[in-house]
């Protein structure tokens, strides 16, 4: 059975970080990509950053570079996004969600997703 779970979210202070996980099973790990998505209600989905395991090839959204980082732990089919610099705007609920990458991310079409982590940016 296919699974994404996604763990590590939880109530910050702005400026402050979290680090959040996806593991993955049920697949081929290292032939997909896994990207986080976030969405907060009344916002649109926003993808913020995937990482193709086999290339080893990260992406980022503009609004999360240099302070979000992704990587990948291939022995426990994880993958890992730290988040640093946390600012309220960055409050929604965060999903991972896999692609094969036959197209350069952000162009590419989920295939499964998991139920989400909420992160919650205090003032």
């Amino acid at each position: 059975e296919l699974q994404l779970v996604e763990s590590g979210g939880g109530l910050v202070q702005a400026g402050g970080s979290l680090r959040l996980s996806c593991a993955a099973s049920g697949f081929s790990f290292d032939a997909y990509g896994i990207a986080w998505v976030r969405q907060a209600p009344g916002k649109e989905r926003e993808g913020i950053s995937a990482i193709v395991m086999y290339y080893n090839i990260t992406y980022y959204a503009d609004s999360v570079k240099g302070r979000f980082t992704i990587s990948s732990d291939n022995a426990k089919n994880t993958v890992h996004l730290q988040m640093n610099s946390l600012n309220p705007e960055d409050a929604e609920v965060y999903y991972c969600k896999n692609f094969l990458p036959t197209r350069e991310w952000p162009y590419v079409r989920y295939a499964d997703w998991g139920e989400g982590t909420q992160v919650t940016v205090d003032y």
